[in-house]
């Protein structure tokens, strides 16, 4: 089965504002293996507009360390699933602590 995450990243790591980051790293899983990992950058900040643009990018999930509950909701009605609370790695790392069931997951740092 492919998945695709959706992983703010600032400075090569986890940003901890998603709606904030640098740019995000796309990275394809198949059978369970990461087979590619694009950096791409986010459009400018707008309340619901990252939902749309990567759900048109085939993204099926997100790791992020703090993210709004409104865009949480946004990305849950595009049947997007998402981690929060994630600790400050690289992408990789993360996606394959996901893969091992390793991905500790936290309290999520947005208040907003």
């Amino acid at each position: 089965m492919k998945q695709k995450f959706a992983i703010p990243l600032e400075n090569g790591l986890l940003c901890s504002h998603f709606g904030h980051c640098q740019q995000f790293a796309i990275v394809t899983v198949e059978d369970n293996t990461i087979v590619s990992e694009e950096l791409v950058t986010p459009p400018p900040h707008e309340p619901g507009i990252l939902p749309e643009w990567l759900s048109a990018r085939g993204v099926t999930n997100i790791i992020a360390g703090g993210i709004g509950n409104k865009a949480v909701n946004l990305f849950k009605a595009k049947n997007i699933d998402i981690i929060v609370g994630a600790e400050l790695k690289k992408s990789t790392e993360l996606v394959t602590d996901w893969l091992n069931n390793t991905l500790m997951a936290g309290e999520n740092c947005c208040d907003h």
